[in-house]
C-alpha cells in the first residue's frame, strides 16, 4: 500500500528575484486525486521559463514551486487515470510548475509513459526542450511550406531547444542556420546538424543570412532570444515568411506597428507556446510518440552537458542566465 503523504524537498520562491530567492524548502506530499499521479523523480530539467517565472517576467503566486518538466517513476495514480499506474517510468514537460522537488502530485494529463531504451535524465533533459522542437518544425510552418532543401533560421541554436532542432531539421531535410554567441558553440550546432553557423556577436546575422540564401532568405526564423534579434530577424525573410517567437531570453520583444510587416514582404509573426499545443492527452501522447522515434532512431540524440545536484540550484539558474550552458542541463535531487 502506497504510503498517504511523504516529505519530499521543493524548490521554491517566496519573492521574484534572483537565483537567491530559490529555496528549498520540505513540504508534505499527499496522495494523488482524481486525474492525478504521485511521482518520485529521478531526474529533472532545467529551462528558461524556470527563469521568467522565478523573476516575475511570467507572474505566478508565490509562494511558487519551480520547475517544468521531470522524470521519475509513478509511486500512485488517482482515479480515472488510465494510461499510467504505479511503478511505470514516466517523464513529462506540464504545467503546473513544481518538478524542482524528490516526489510531487500532479495533472496526469501531460505525463507520459518513458521507453525503457531512454534513461531518466535523458528523459527529464528531452521532454519540454524536445516537444518544443517537435511543434516548431512539424506545427510552426510557414503559408508556403516547408520542403527539404528550404532555408530556415534558429537562433540560440547551442541551447537545448536548438542542438534538437539541429539535428531533427537535418532528419527532415532542413538547411538549418544557426545563430550563437561563440564560435565554440558555432561549431557545436554545426556538428548536430546546421547547415551553416554564424556568431552573432561578431558578425551581422542578417547580412549573412542574405548571403548564404543568395539574397533570397529563409522561410521561417525561429526565435527564442527576443528583444535582442527580433527586428533583425523580420528582415531575414523571404516574401511570405513566418517569424516564430517562442521565447524572450534577452528581454521581451519591444511592441511594433503591425504595419511595418507589409513593406518586408507580407510576412507573418507568431507568438507560440507549447503549452498551447499540450492541451489534450491525445495531442500530447502524439507530440510525445513523434519525440521519442527520433531520439530511439538516432536521428537525434540529447546532449546533457550540465548536471547540478538539486541543492545547487542557485548555481544551475546562474550559469543558465549567464549564457555559460550548451545543450541540456539536469538537476539530480
Amino acid at each position: 500500500m502506497t504510503q498517504v503523504t511523504t516529505a519530499s524537498r521543493t524548490v521554491r520562491i517566496h519573492a521574484h528575484g534572483g537565483p537567491e530567492q530559490l529555496v528549498l524548502d520540505t513540504v508534505e506530499v499527499g496522495a494523488p486525486g482524481p486525474g492525478e499521479v504521485r511521482i518520485r523523480h529521478h531526474a529533472i530539467g532545467l529551462n528558461f521559463i524556470d527563469v521568467y517565472q522565478r523573476t516575475g517576467l511570467y507572474p505566478n503566486a508565490l509562494p511558487l514551486a519551480l520547475g517544468m518538466e521531470g522524470a521519475g517513476v509513478i509511486e500512485a495514480v488517482g482515479e480515472g487515470v488510465a494510461h499510467l499506474k504505479m511503478g511505470d517510468r514516466a517523464a513529462y514537460a506540464a504545467n503546473p510548475p513544481g518538478s524542482y522537488s524528490d516526489v510531487r502530485v500532479m495533472p496526469a494529463m501531460n505525463v507520459c509513459r518513458l521507453p525503457d531504451s531512454i534513461d531518466f535524465e535523458t528523459g527529464a533533459a528531452m521532454m519540454l526542450k524536445g516537444l518544443t522542437a517537435q511543434y516548431l518544425l512539424k506545427k510552426c510552418r510557414p503559408v508556403e511550406g516547408l520542403e527539404p532543401g528550404d532555408f530556415v533560421l534558429f537562433h540560440a541554436a547551442a541551447g537545448g531547444v536548438g542542438l534538437i532542432a539541429c539535428q531533427w531539421a537535418k532528419a527532415l531535410g532542413l538547411q538549418l542556420i544557426g545563430t550563437a554567441g561563440s564560435d565554440e558553440k558555432c561549431a557545436l550546432a554545426k556538428a548536430h546538424g546546421a547547415a551553416h553557423s554564424i556568431n552573432y556577436r561578431t558578425e551581422d546575422f542578417a547580412t549573412r543570412v542574405k548571403e548564404i540564401t543568395g539574397g533570397k532568405g529563409v522561410k521561417v526564423v525561429y526565435d527564442s532570444v527576443g528583444k535582442d534579434t527580433f527586428d533583425k530577424s523580420l528582415d531575414c525573410l523571404m516574401p511570405f515568411g513566418l517569424m516564430v517567437s517562442f521565447g524572450n531570453a534577452s528581454g521581451p520583444v519591444a511592441p511594433f506597428a503591425p504595419g511595418i510587416l507589409g513593406p518586408k514582404g507580407s510576412i507573418y509573426v507568431t507568438r507560440q507556446t507549447l503549452f498551447t499545443h499540450i492541451t489534450s492527452r491525445d495531442r500530447t501522447q502524439a507530440m510525445a510518440d513523434d519525440l521519442f522515434e527520433v531520439v530511439q532512431s538516432g536521428a537525434v540524440k540529447i546532449r546533457i552537458d550540465q548536471r547540478f545536484a538539486l541543492t545547487d540550484v542557485q548555481k544551475a539558474h546562474q550559469s543558465l542566465e549567464a549564457r555559460a550552458t550548451t545543450g541540456c542541463t539536469v538537476l539530480l535531487p
